[in-house]
């Protein structure tokens, strides 16, 4: 890994991931397939049009749904493969910390799913040309999807640093964020008021990605929301910092 005297290794790390990104047919497909699904499930499954609304409700109901999926592909890579190949053992012998190379590595797969979120934008302009509406919700709802984009990709990034099969980072990331979307869902809800006290409800409940997402939705930026996805990332990327520097002092 070369690196100027002048750049911090955090760069380096990123640049490093996002080249590896478009070097490769990986970036085009996602971003295709993420287009396409959005696509699909706002003007096909949502009725978009039918609805006869100028907003991107029912857009933003669906992203939970897709990252579910796609961010998993993304994610199972990043570390897994590093395993696979040993080159994770030779990037841990630069003079980089391992929280350093947590953080190029999270960063870099987090802006080229925002690169993907971004380019939706002919949705809010189809919103606009169809009426006014308020760009409270659309933004909020926009700030919401990258927040929950980031903790499912930190969810992927820990199953990715425990083994070094794609597949079951894959798998295990898909179950974890499936539980945490779930957890607030009001099927669930309603089935856990039934066979548990209201507080072990609310307390699951509030573990939910879902629960926190549908409040920006709506146009509602709270900072406890905020808090929320932003320490389930640092508590994922905490745990992927303990997983690697076990193996590192190994």
């Amino acid at each position: 890994m070369e690196e100027s005297h002048n750049e911090l290794p955090v760069c380096t790390i990123l640049k490093r991931e996002w080249r590896a990104y478009f070097n490769s047919p990986v970036a085009y497909v996602f971003i295709v397939i993420f287009l396409a699904l959005a696509g699909f499930f706002t003007f096909n499954v949502g009725r978009f049009y039918e609805a006869g609304q100028a907003s991107l409700d029912r857009s933003f109901f669906w992203h939970p749904w897709i990252y579910l999926i796609l961010i998993p592909a993304v994610s199972m890579r990043l570390w897994a493969e590093e395993r696979r190949t040993g080159t994770l053992e030779l990037l841990l012998t630069f003079p980089v910390t391992t929280a350093q190379a947590i953080a190029g590595k999270f960063i870099a797969a987090w802006l080229f799913i925002l690169l993907a979120l971004v380019l939706t934008f002919p949705v809010v302009l189809t919103a606009f040309y169809l009426g006014s509406p308020d760009p409270g919700p659309i933004i909020a709802g926009y700030i919401g999807s990258a927040l929950l984009a980031g903790a499912y990709l930190a969810v992927g990034m820990f199953t990715s640093a425990i083994t070094r099969n794609q597949v079951i980072s894959f798998i295990l990331s898909a179950v974890i964020g499936l539980f945490l979307l779930l957890a607030g869902y009001p099927p669930v809800t309603d089935f856990l008021y039934g066979v548990a006290p209201s507080w072990v409800v609310e307390t699951v409940a509030g573990f939910s990605f879902s629960t926190h997402f549908e409040q920006m939705q709506r146009g509602i930026i709270d900072l406890r929301d905020i808090v929320y996805f932003a320490s389930v990332m640092g508590f994922m990327l905490l745990a992927t910092h303990v997983t690697l520097n076990n193996r590192r002092t190994k």
